[in-house]
Formats: C-alpha cells, sequence, structure tokens
C-alpha cells in the first residue's frame, strides 16, 4: 500500500471498483446504476475552499528549535507560528532532524509543513498540554490540547510527507491503570473523560483546514479529531498507532458535529474505530444539538481496529448526508458499523455505502441502538455525596427528559456493491418496538461468513442481488420486523 491511495491502485488492491459486482462465483460482471447508486449533488462541495497562499516562510530553527529529539521545542516553534500569523500568513518550516514538542496551535492562514526527514516527537509529560474547552466523548468539558491544534483559525493547514510520533504510550498506561480501579468501583462510563490523555490533532471551531499527506504514530488518544467545523479535508494521512504495543482509544479520523467534510485517500492502522462519525453524547450532546452532515469518505483503507466506518456511538446531534465509497477493511472488528444508546437520542439518515471491500472482519454489517451497555449508561453507584461531583460527571449523569427523547433512530441506509470473505458474523442488526431500523436498501452485496446472523425490529429491508453466506448453513434470521423484502 503506498502512502496516496489513488482511485486506480485502489481498485486493483481490492479487486472492487464502481459498476463492478462480485457474484456467488467470483466472476466480475458489469452491474447498472440504481437511482440511490447516483453519487449525490453535494458530494463536490465537501473539502477545505481554500489553502493558505501567502509566499513568506518562517523557520523554527531561526526561533531556536533544535532538531536533537531531546530539548523541549514548544516555545520556539509557537514563536515562528506566532510570526508567520502577524506577517499576514505563510508557511513555517523545519531543518531535517527530530523534534521534542508539547502542545502548538496553528492560526489562522498558517500552513504548518513538516517535510520529509521532519519528525515531531510528543511531549511525554502532561504538563506539556494545557487544559482547553473542548468536547471529549460527546460530552463538554475541560482537557489537554492535542499536540496540534488548529482553533477558532480560517484557512489554515498542516502537510508535509514527514511524521508526528506522539509517543502516546504515557498515556495508555494512565488509561488502563485507571479503567482496573474503576471498573471494579462501577464506573466503566466514567473512566474514558477522567484519563485525561492528548489528542494528536484538533481542528475545532474552524474553517477551511487542510490535513495532507502526514505520516502520524502512536496517538495518545484520538488521531485526529475535526470538532465543530466545517469545510475540512484530510488527504493522504498515515495512521500507524499500533507500533509501540495496542493503545486504548486510538481512534484515526473522528468528524464530531461537523460539516463539509473530505477524507480521502487515508491509511489507518489503530485499535479503535478507524474512521468515525459522532455527534454527541446523551443530555448534553442533545443540549448542543449540532449534526455531523455533508461527509465524504473514499479511497481509503483499515488495517485494524474497531470498525472499518463507524457512525456512533454519540448520535445525539445527528448522523445524516454521509457518502463513503471505496473503502478497503482488513482484520478490523467490525465492518460497517452504526451503533447507539437508548439515552443518546437523534436520528442517523440518508447514509450511502458503496463499493466497500472486507476481508478477515468480525461483523461485516452491525447495526445496534443499544451499544456497550457498561460503558453507555452513567450510574452512580453507592456511596458517592453527589454535590462533590466532579462536573462532567454531574453531566453525564443528567437524565434526557422526557426519556423517550433519548431513544435515536436509524432510517434510510443504502449499501451497494460490497464484497465480504472471512467474516464470523454476515449481520448484526437490533433496533427497538420504539425505534425500528428503517428503510436499509442492500444493492449487489455478497458476503461470506461463520454466520449469517440476524436482523430484529427491522422495517422496510429491502435486498436486491444480495447472497448472505453462513458456514453453519443457517439462513438470516428475521425477527419482529415488517414490510421486509429479503
Amino acid at each position: 500500500m503506498t502512502k496516496r491511495l489513488t482511485l486506480l491502485n485502489f481498485a486493483l488492491l481490492t479487486g472492487i471498483a464502481c459498476g463492478l459486482v462480485i457474484t456467488t462465483a467470483g466472476q466480475a460482471v458489469t452491474q447498472g446504476k440504481h437511482a440511490d447508486d447516483k453519487e449525490p449533488a453535494w458530494v463536490k462541495q465537501t473539502g477545505a475552499r481554500k489553502f493558505p497562499s501567502a509566499r513568506n516562510k518562517f523557520s523554527v530553527n531561526q526561533y531556536g528549535a533544535k532538531p536533537d529529539a531531546q530539548t523541549l521545542n514548544t516555545k520556539a516553534i509557537q514563536a515562528a507560528i506566532d510570526a508567520c500569523a502577524k506577517a499576514g500568513g505563510g508557511t513555517v518550516v523545519f531543518a531535517p532532524g527530530s523534534y521534542v514538542t508539547g502542545a502548538l496551535f496553528v492560526k489562522s492562514k498558517v500552513q504548518l509543513q513538516i517535510d520529509k526527514g521532519v519528525e515531531l516527537l510528543g511531549s511525554q509529560h502532561f504538563e506539556d498540554y494545557p487544559e482547553i474547552d473542548t468536547r471529549i466523548a460527546g460530552t463538554e468539558m475541560k482537557w489537554p490540547a492535542a499536540l496540534i491544534n488548529v482553533i477558532g483559525a480560517t484557512n489554515a493547514a498542516v502537510t508535509g510527507e514527514g511524521s508526528i510520533n506522539a509517543r502516546g504510550k504515557f498515556c495508555w498506561d494512565k488509561y488502563w491503570a485507571m479503567r482496573k480501579e474503576y471498573e471494579a468501583k462501577g464506573l466503566r462510563w466514567a473512566v474514558d473523560n477522567d484519563v485525561k490523555r492528548a489528542r494528536t490533532i484538533l481542528v475545532q471551531n474552524s474553517t477551511d483546514v487542510s490535513i495532507k499527506d502526514i505520516t502520524i504514530k502512536n496517538a495518545g488518544f484520538w488521531t485526529v479529531q475535526l470538532l465543530y467545523s466545517a469545510y475540512v479535508i484530510v488527504n493522504g494521512v498515515v495512521i500507524r498507532n499500533n507500533e509501540d504495543g495496542k493503545g486504548p482509544s486510538t481512534d484515526g479520523i473522528d468528524i464530531d458535529s461537523s460539516t463539509w467534510v473530505l477524507i480521502e485517500n487515508c491509511d489507518i492502522d489503530c485499535n479503535d474505530d478507524d474512521f468515525c462519525l459522532k455527534a454527541g453524547r446523551d443530555w448534553d450532546g442533545l443540549r448542543v444539538n449540532k449534526p455531523t452532515e455533508y461527509v465524504v469518505i473514499r479511497n481509503c483503507m483499515a488495517r485494524k481496529g474497531a470498525g472499518l466506518l463507524t457512525l456512533g456511538s454519540e448520535t445525539s446531534g445527528g448522523i445524516r448526508h454521509v457518502y463513503a465509497t471505496n473503502l478497503y477493511g482488513k482484520g478490523t472488528t467490525n465492518g460497517l458499523l452504526i451503533k447507539s444508546a437508548t439515552t443518546r437520542g437523534g436520528t442517523i439518515e440518508d447514509i450511502h455505502f458503496r463499493n466497500i471491500q472486507m476481508d478477515s472482519v468480525g461483523t461485516a454489517f452491525s447495526f445496534t441502538l443499544n451499544w456497550n451497555p457498561a460503558y453507555s449508561y452513567a450510574k452512580l453507584p453507592n456511596g458517592y455525596n453527589y454535590d462533590s461531583l466532579p462536573k462532567h460527571w454531574k453531566v453525564m449523569l443528567t437524565k434526557v427528559e422526557p426519556a423517550e427523547k433519548g431513544i435515536p433512530h436509524f432510517k434510510d441506509v443504502y449499501v451497494s456493491d460490497i464484497k465480504a470473505v472471512g467474516v464470523k458474523k454476515v449481520v448484526n442488526a437490533g433496533g427497538m418496538k420504539e425505534s425500528m431500523l428503517q428503510n436499509f436498501h442492500f444493492n449487489n452485496v455478497n458476503v461470506q461468513g461463520n454466520s449469517a446472523g440476524a436482523v430484529d425490529f427491522g422495517e422496510g429491508w429491502v435486498f436486491d442481488n444480495v447472497s448472505i453466506i453462513g458456514a453453519d448453513g443457517k439462513k438470516l434470521q428475521v425477527s419482529n420486523s415488517e414490510k421486509m423484502k429479503l
């Protein structure tokens, strides 16, 4: 796999291209397009609309940065960024070498260019990541800044063929120690928000931002988070988060209550969701009420992780108008995963999954309204005084009222031209009487697995040229469902 995935070499790799379907006999035949297979008109409007154009160049070395893999260069690099912004914009550059740094803040009209031969090494001291107001796992709270931050900026970029090694094991070790302690106390729901770890790249409250060609390694927490932002492109980014072991919560790219986003030509190996769309959690997410919408993900690969493409479990603000095409997942726990919880609320709708190949995944299609209860539902054990709780605990414990507002809805999902082999379970779909999984359309889908799986509380599902084969000989089990054309 090359660093940049062009459409041609991606098609050669996966054996899938637009207009082809792999039959049960393994033959590729031309397939006509259905009405719902047309590329939405809005797809061409996604991504950054402009790029920093000023010709000024500012070398971090002239501001005292040392590429010796030891000196903490945060102040020197930030001085170069600030000078660049003050001059009206331009490009911040590095001489070859390895630079240790804490949190950096990229400003409007600034391009932070990490060229080939340049490596940024994340500081391994928490004090080098000052706390900011942000959102983590669907809840707004104070949290350490990321290694590279683009906050409140317009027309900014992080580019180059160099690398960022976040060296996040110091965060992983902290998490596993606290999780063991919290689970014993019945606090699984709280641990992820209490262990404050450093993200690698954060784009927050920003517009027209470009992240291109960087290789990122060993994230301490989420690798790239796009939060409350619009018109963002992430192109040609390679993520390798498992080089120093298996770190928890090392999501690849998280699109969080953001719009008009284009993700393309990316290659991710992580230990949680590879490509993930989020929109807030429970009471706080419903309060903020910002959707993730108008998102394109194309020509990308996931090597390991919890999900090739995940929507949720943070769904409160809604996730809609998503177009994902030409994706390849090998060895992920799930292929296409849509998940939420009965306190989360929000609607997931108008979702298009096209031209996708999966190999050796756990579940090809997983859709659930009641994901991971121990994590999803906040419940305070006996022995705690509510008045002395951390602020974010109180927020997470706030009940959604009326309770019906917390029930999420999934509808109008279009799945076409899919091939998967080496799958354990093909379909794991569970709706609710109060919220049926509505209008899922499968067209030209060929999946072989150990078991076909089941659909519970589905409504209006349509299968057209679908082959789901379970090695155990059992057909897809369908229960509590209506208007199904399978």
